[in-house]
């Protein structure tokens, strides 16, 4: 990153760098390797990453064997790259995004000092590690924090192009990683955006006039450049093969995943307000609510410096977007984050406190410690009230109460040492000491909760280790912690088709087994013959064996089979 320095002589500028840079590294390295990967994405996404090493097939994901059709691959490039450099899987499939949120926070800090001053830029960077949502992405290995990344990448070349430019290197970067961000996620286009406001103040306010050259032009080839680098050799593997299985997941990565589920949703449906009430107060906090402690303020500032205006209305239009779709998930939206965050930190430079706005944020941190001091009481007491709300997670709750007290005895300590700074730095030092404590030991004891390890060891022991085990209604994390051969019969078919294929494999070996979870009907298979092997993830998981088998089973419509050797080998490396 030394190349962000280059332009700057002032002392003030490198010291504020370097104490961001180790402050945010070590926020983002913590917990990294104390942890394994937790439902819903992550097994997903690490399961794939595996397979890639495993099996040399780089650019078509698989899970179990099955190609995995719902997203390009490079998050899963990048975590199988750490893994083959690292030689462990479980610290590589963390870091891609401990990374990206590194790169994320020092681009924010670089712009606000070039646009403004040093002070922004770290107030920038301090206020975008403050808000919920950045912290609780970038320290998960979903795919979401890799495409904010490179969308901020793209937002820097742009803004250091028109805004401080002309330099035609960063404009042409920002397309290429615009073009890295649509084959990570095909939203990776939404730099694009900010094209808009840059143009209606050019033409408006005759402003960055030096930018728009005729070469600006060229900046859509480099993206569809860098696309055509996994999409050219993908589509000639598809026509080469011609197989129906390479043709679906053609079919469906292009155009299925794309426009189809833009316009088409079929899961995730809210209402066009979802992100403005659900998701911005909340994970945003606390930027709506410093907007509106200094509304005057800002919107005077949002009049007079052109800059803060272009990034907020590009958020705005982001959320537009994002809102327009039928489908929404609340971090759809986090690609917008260090804009806003760099905006937000422009437009309030220098305000004075306001004490309703101090109040409210002490009070809630003050909330979160009481709530955290109860919780951890009524865990240690083991209350029955407790005990039924989280039987279907642990049956251990002491365990937990103890690291609840611990975080509330700090909480405690660290408002009342801090109680007279800056409510937000006050803020900062509660969430650094969360996540230090949540991160450690919090992460050692959520381990055995958030997996199915326990599960699956005991179904190893009860069957053997040379045995084979099927899979029916299943979620990936069932392959990656398997010490077992896994066989299952597409993730994506019909539980019912599953279950046909599964009952014709179980007749070809005297050692084949089923796993599957205790809610589910079956037709070819007596569940009460089945034997339980725990509980993992509110479901308890029956084996069954041959015995279990009913005497017919109607045949499946297609035969799919797919085979994995010992996939949870990783966990002894």
């Amino acid at each position: 990153m030394n190349f962000l320095l280059k332009p700057f002589d002032s002392d003030d500028y490198r010291q504020v760098f370097w104490a961001l840079f180790w402050l945010t590294l070590v926020v983002m390295l913590l917990g990294i390797g104390f942890r394994s990967p937790w439902p819903a994405d992550e097994p997903r996404f690490v399961e794939a990453a595996r397979e890639m090493v495993s099996n040399g097939q780089w650019l078509f994901p698989s899970r179990g064997g099955e190609f995995y059709p719902d997203k390009p691959p490079v998050f899963m490039w990048a975590i199988a790259l750490c893994y083959l450099l690292l030689g462990n899987l479980k610290l590589a499939f963390l870091l891609p995004n401990a990374l990206c949120g590194l790169l994320t926070v020092m681009l924010v800090f670089d712009l606000g000092a070039r646009l403004w001053n040093v002070r922004t830029g770290r107030n920038a960077a301090l206020l975008l590690m403050l808000v919920p949502q950045f912290l609780v992405q970038t320290k998960n290995a979903q795919i979401d924090a890799m495409v904010m990344c490179w969308i901020t990448v793209g937002c820097y070349g742009l803004v250091r192009h028109f805004m401080v430019g002309p330099n035609w290197r960063w404009y042409f970067v920002s397309w290429a990683f615009m073009g890295l961000g649509v084959i990570t996620k095909g939203v990776g286009f939404l730099p694009l955006l900010m094209l808009i406001p840059l143009a209606v103040y050019a033409w408006r306010q005759k402003l960055y006039l030096p930018s728009w050259k005729w070469k600006a032009a060229l900046g859509p080839l480099v993206m569809l450049a860098v696309i055509a680098a996994w999409l050219v050799p993908m589509v000639l593997t598809v026509l080469h093969n011609g197989s129906p299985e390479y043709t679906a997941y053609m079919n469906n990565i292009l155009f299925k995943q794309t426009g189809h589920r833009y316009a088409n949703a079929w899961h995730h449906i809210k209402p066009w307000y979802f992100f403005i009430v659900s998701v911005i107060p909340w994970l945003w906090f606390p930027l709506p609510f410093l907007a509106i402690a200094h509304w005057k303020t800002f919107v005077s500032r949002l009049k007079l410096d052109p800059q803060i205006a272009i990034l907020l209305l590009w958020v705005a239009l982001v959320i537009v977007f994002f809102s327009i779709s039928p489908g929404k998930r609340n971090l759809y939206i986090l690609p917008a984050l260090p804009m806003a965050s760099l905006a937000m930190a422009a437009a309030l430079q220098g305000v004075d406190r306001k004490r309703w706005f101090e109040w409210l944020v002490s009070g809630l941190m003050w909330l979160v410690t009481v709530v955290t001091l109860v919780l951890g009481g009524l865990a240690v007491a083991e209350s029955p009230w407790l005990l039924d709300k989280l039987a279907d997670y642990t049956d251990n709750l002491a365990r937990f109460g103890y690291f609840l007290l611990s975080m509330a005895l700090l909480f405690t300590l660290a408002l009342l040492v801090t109680r007279r700074s800056f409510s937000l730095i006050r803020a900062g030092v509660m969430t650094f000491i969360g996540w230090v404590l949540y991160a450690s030991w919090g992460y050692l004891l959520l381990d055995s909760v958030r997996t199915p390890k326990a599960v699956l060891q005991h179904t190893a022991e009860v069957i053997g280790v040379d045995a084979q085990l099927g899979l029916i209604h299943f979620k990936e994390q069932f392959i990656l912690f398997s010490p077992l051969d896994i066989t299952h019969f597409s993730y994506l078919a019909p539980v019912a088709e599953q279950e046909r294929n599964a009952w014709r494999w179980m007749q070809q070996g005297t050692q084949h087994y089923l796993l599957v979870p205790g809610g589910d009907k079956l037709q070819c298979f007596d569940m009460s013959k089945g034997r339980n092997m725990g509980t993992a993830h509110r479901e308890d998981w029956y084996l069954l064996g041959p015995d279990a088998m009913n005497a017919s089973c109607p045949e499946p419509e297609q035969v799919e089979v797919y085979h994995t050797e010992r996939p949870g080998q990783w966990m002894r490396e």
